[in-house]
């Protein structure tokens, strides 16, 4: 379980970092949601202390120019850490032939109900056949968000658990703002947990301070039925 880097910090990989250091916490996502943002986190990947994370993913850029996508996909595959998985929202991309190449590491999220596609289980579907080797990022506030009854959400995890890669828990409101979990979204979330590996990784992306940080992780581990005991002992 872990932090993105940009829910603790706009912009700014390296507070994000800071923030998370020493905190107990064994995963990780490196946020780039800008496609100005890839280029100095990329430039940066040498310099970074990961040593604490057994889990490191990257977050693609949420949006991009159409004639900046295949550039962007070239650079993240050939700089990136060949294990490092790649979370995609798949409405961002203009051509997802282009993202075929990262085969498995690529993580597809389920997107909120702004988007034209992606949110439920048959549009996912679509996706996942043009991308046959991809795995899934589980947005659990954007399944929420699309079907407050969990329903679709339940449907998600059970026609993709085998591509189940990663979790992003956050609330999501009805502008498809991520906020803090709270005591009501957790019973939501709890109607899914059954259905939530022990060994999947966790990534909140609650915009908190830092002194929130463990409150929220304690939050969220409670709402999918899981347990961190290296996280327990410093919180």
């Amino acid at each position: 379980m872990g932090f993105s880097t940009g829910a603790l910090a706009y912009a700014d990989f390296a507070e994000g970092l800071r923030m998370s250091r020493g905190k107990g916490f064994d995963a990780i996502e490196l946020s780039a949601l800008r496609a100005s943002e890839v280029d100095p986190l990329l430039d940066a990947l040498e310099t970074l202390d990961l040593r604490e994370y057994a889990y490191i993913s990257f977050h693609a850029p949420s949006k991009f120019e159409e004639r900046d996508e295949p550039a962007i996909a070239s650079r993240l595959f050939e700089r990136l850490p060949s294990h490092w998985p790649v979370v995609l929202h798949p409405d961002a991309s203009s051509d997802l032939a282009l993202w075929a190449p990262f085969g498995e590491r690529l993580l597809i999220e389920n997107m909120d109900k702004r988007k034209a596609g992606a949110r439920t289980r048959g549009e996912l579907q679509r996706v996942f056949e043009a991308l046959p080797s991809a795995g899934f990022c589980f947005d659990i506030g954007h399944a929420r968000q699309v079907d407050p009854t969990m329903i679709e959400a339940r449907w998600l995890l059970e026609a993709f658990s085998d591509r189940l890669r990663e979790i992003h828990i956050s609330e999501v409101n009805t502008a498809s703002k991520h906020h803090r979990l709270s005591y009501g979204v957790n019973l939501a979330f709890k109607e899914v947990a059954d259905l939530i590996p022990p060994d999947v990784a966790v990534i909140l992306e609650t915009p908190v301070t830092e002194a929130e940080m463990l409150q929220q992780a304690a939050m969220a581990l409670e709402a999918l039925g899981l347990q961190a005991p290296a996280l327990s002992q410093v919180a």
